[in-house]
């Protein structure tokens, strides 16, 4: 026996699709009618000097700009073969036409192979010419063309300002070739360098930096490098209006010298110090000779140490001044000692018991 089909769903389903026709079928009457053509542009006239300014600065300099990748060698698990890893980037810049790049010292510190990427996207293998650990810096060299090269222009720091506007180039996040602006927000900052020595002087600017930024340079309007960006201050981790960069001025001493020695020669006096700790402990204010070099220039000098005699420790000179500058701290003396040249003479001012003495010490190389 055949059953009936029952025609409530088919109908159900005729009337939804009458529906959808009476929607439809204006929708496509109406759009075959329209003839719309796209809007007018309207003219943008010129652009503000201020952002030609920003454009020329950022076509001058970009291709002094370069991208830094540090590559590990770790050994795999399944075999003995070496594999590299890259393990960090960065920034840098093009120091001379002789193929020297400079940038920060974290950023190639653990690399077992360093590659450096330039604006025209040609990638060449780097080595380390030396290093300044203790004021982040590093310098790098490449072969390629002189052509190729396209040197930084160089400012100063000395002379900066708290509000002036400053630029910064480099490659955030591996985003090569990016330009953020700011105002410097502060001056004489001080950071910890990865060997734990305060670098002092430093530039604090609310340009947005990012990790992969460092080791890029820092310029003012004129488009000359005035410091070198070295680390953020975040929480999190990312930009939070915070970043600090290394002065130009120390740049400028530093990398000769890195190129030339493959490390910084730093003027000293011939003496050894007591720590920070120490000299706490004793309560004292400046800083405490322990020993001073045979024949050396404190001893020359007439600097005393401390000695033992019988049986109970007599003080050495305690340096509190360096040419009228305060220093409370080893760290504070070094920086003072590090403005001046190797064979400078300069005036200690120096506590003896309850007597303050000025004595004139020459700068000689130290390790």
């Amino acid at each position: 026996m055949i059953k009936a089909v029952k025609s409530k769903p088919l109908a159900a389903i005729g009337l939804i699709c009458l529906v959808l026709w009476l929607l439809i079928s204006p929708v496509k009457n109406y759009l075959s009618s329209v003839n719309v053509e796209p809007r007018a542009v309207l003219a943008r006239g010129d652009l503000a000097e201020d952002e030609l300014n920003t454009i020329n600065i950022f076509r001058e300099n970009s291709p002094s700009v370069v991208y830094i990748t540090s590559i590990a060698l770790r050994r795999s698990i399944f075999s003995l073969n070496a594999v590299e890893i890259p393990q960090g980037t960065g920034t840098g810049f093009v120091w001379d036409n002789q193929g020297r790049i400079v940038t920060n010292y974290h950023v190639i510190s653990d690399a077992n192979r360093i590659q450096v990427t330039m604006a025209d996207g040609a990638t060449r293998r780097a080595l380390l010419i030396g290093a300044a650990p203790d004021k982040d810096l590093a310098v790098l060299t490449i072969s390629a063309p002189a052509k190729m090269l396209r040197p930084i222009a160089i400012g100063k720091s000395g002379d900066l300002l708290v509000g002036q506007k400053v630029f910064a180039i480099g490659n955030p996040f591996g985003l090569d070739q990016t330009i953020t602006s700011g105002i410097i927000s502060a001056l004489g900052r001080e950071i910890k360098a990865v060997t734990g020595r305060t670098i002092q002087g430093m530039i604090q600017t609310d340009a947005a930096i990012n990790p992969g930024n460092s080791g890029g340079p820092l310029l003012d309007s004129a488009g000359r490098l005035i410091g070198v960006n070295t680390a953020i201050y975040s929480p999190s981790g990312a930009y939070a209006g915070i970043g600090f960069a290394v002065p130009v001025d120390t740049v400028n001493r530093t990398v000769p010298q890195i190129i030339q020695h493959g490390r910084v020669i730093k003027p000293g006096i011939g003496a050894t110090f007591a720590d920070q700790r120490l000299a706490k402990r004793l309560g004292i204010e400046g800083v405490l000779i322990l020993n001073v070099d045979r024949n050396g220039s404190a001893e020359t000098a007439g600097l005393r140490p401390t000695v033992q005699y019988r049986g109970e420790v007599v003080l050495g000179d305690i340096i509190v001044a360096v040419e009228g500058v305060t220093v409370r701290s080893y760290d504070e003396l070094r920086a003072e000692l590090e403005r001046f040249d190797i064979n400078a003479d300069i005036t200690l001012t120096v506590l003896r018991g309850e007597e303050k003495y000025n004595i004139k010490v020459n700068l000689t190389p130290i390790n």
